[in-house]
């Protein structure tokens, strides 16, 4: 990979030209933010400083990640961190990189989150969705339980970044295994498995190459069996009243509606679309 030159305008150039031939998705961006951690410099800054000349280890750095990159390993992974809500969430290969509707799975939540209540991340991965509903809402508890240590301690990082330990519980175990019989939640939250291993229709091939597949795939041919297990711990543990937020897609909505439906203690089921139009959340209220 050739650099084009060693000021910042060339390098960027360049990168972007590589990229673009080896198929990477929005290339201008991926050089801009790559370059920008290699400067530790905004992407802004990096268009304030395009004559600013590049020494060999900056370059020798930037030709590593651009590289890695063309591999189609994902930006967020290469940076360390990516943002959510505004947040700044650091993330690993151990977690999913959240993404825009995970943000509006969040929205979801707290248009349904009672003053002063208790809130459930079930999967929470890298924090994420805990971290932005104790942000958001600092009248809202919030536990958040993982199956992953390696997720928990990412997420662990980034509730001491943000400052929300005495707000957000970390808790180690599958689903409801870390709840003990008599908490309630006036919400549960998640953002579990839904792609179904058999079937990994509309799967992006960076993912599924680079994403934890302890995070994405479900039991083999049930793309609602992670749903179907958190649906089997409502009863006991949300409030009557409460509600159950769920991300679901890629062929799995319908089974997890259906399998929510089937709840004779849930109404209110119903299925909601994204911002790109496609059904992409569930919500369930447990019967008063």
């Amino acid at each position: 990979m050739s650099d084009g030159g060693h000021t910042v305008l060339s390098v960027l150039r360049g990168a972007e030209q590589w990229l673009q031939q080896r198929g990477v998705d929005a290339p201008r961006r991926s050089a801009e933010l790559l370059l920008g951690k290699v400067l530790g410099i905004s992407r802004l800054e990096l268009y304030l400083a395009h004559d600013r000349p590049l020494d060999d280890a900056e370059r020798g750095a930037m030709r590593a990640l651009t590289q890695r990159r063309g591999a189609h390993e994902p930006v967020a992974y290469l940076l360390g961190s990516w943002d959510f809500r505004g947040l700044h969430i650091d993330v690993s290969p151990a977690v999913l990189i959240p993404r825009p509707e995970t943000e509006e799975l969040v929205s979801l939540a707290l248009q349904r989150a009672p003053q002063g209540g208790a809130v459930l991340d079930l999967g929470t991965g890298s924090g994420a969705i805990a971290i932005a509903i104790a942000h958001e809402r600092p009248d809202l508890r919030v536990v958040a339980v993982d199956v992953s240590k390696n997720a928990l301690d990412l997420a662990r990082a980034n509730v001491h970044q943000h400052d929300l330990q005495a707000r957000v519980e970390l808790r180690h175990g599958s689903w409801w295994a870390p709840i003990t019989a008599n908490e309630r939640f006036e919400l549960v939250v998640s953002n579990p498995p839904y792609i179904d291993p058999d079937a990994p229709t509309g799967l992006a091939a960076d993912v599924k190459a680079f994403e934890p597949p302890l995070a994405l795939f479900t039991a083999p041919g049930d793309p609602a069996s992670c749903h179907r297990e958190i649906a089997a711990g409502l009863q006991q543990h949300l409030v009557p009243g409460g509600w159950f937020v769920g991300e679901a897609g890629l062929g799995s909505t319908e089974p997890v509606r259906v399998c929510l439906a089937d709840q004779p203690f849930l109404q209110e089921v119903a299925l909601l679309q994204d911002l790109a139009g496609l059904d992409r959340f569930v919500v369930a209220r447990r019967r008063e």
